[in-house]
């Protein structure tokens, strides 16, 4: 049997945060450059618009925390009325994405964003 791709492992770990967490509805992987590198996202959801805007928002992330002196970024976070979007580095080519039910226990969720994060920091080294 073929050994599985890095894009093909990192979706699978994608599909295990989102069955690990049921109130995470889609997630992605996006270079620091705005390119998807893998997804595990709903119909109706474009990849290209995920990943530029993931980027965009974790480089101006970065750039807030530093210039107003709260140290290195940890993750973005946006809550709208129907639900949020989180945004942690994975590594220094990486960003994980993830969309998820208004309700969530956003601790549960970090906690389990930090642990994929570190996965595909791993995976694409």
């Amino acid at each position: 049997m073929a050994e599985k791709s890095r894009t093909q492992l990192m979706v699978d770990r994608l599909r295990d945060l989102q069955a690990s967490t049921p109130d995470i509805e889609a997630s992605a992987v996006v270079s620091v450059d705005g390119l998807i590198m893998a997804s595990s996202l709903p119909p109706g959801v474009e990849e290209d618009r995920v990943s530029a805007m993931s980027a965009a928002m974790l480089s101006l992330g970065e750039r807030i925390a530093g210039e107003l002196g709260r140290g290195l970024l940890d993750e973005v976070y946006i809550h709208g009325d129907s639900g949020y979007v989180l945004l942690m580095s994975a590594g220094e080519e990486a960003v994980l994405t993830v969309l998820a039910r208004e309700g969530v226990k956003l601790g549960l969720v970090l906690l389990e964003m930090r642990r994929a994060a570190g996965d595909v920091e791993r995976l694409v080294a």
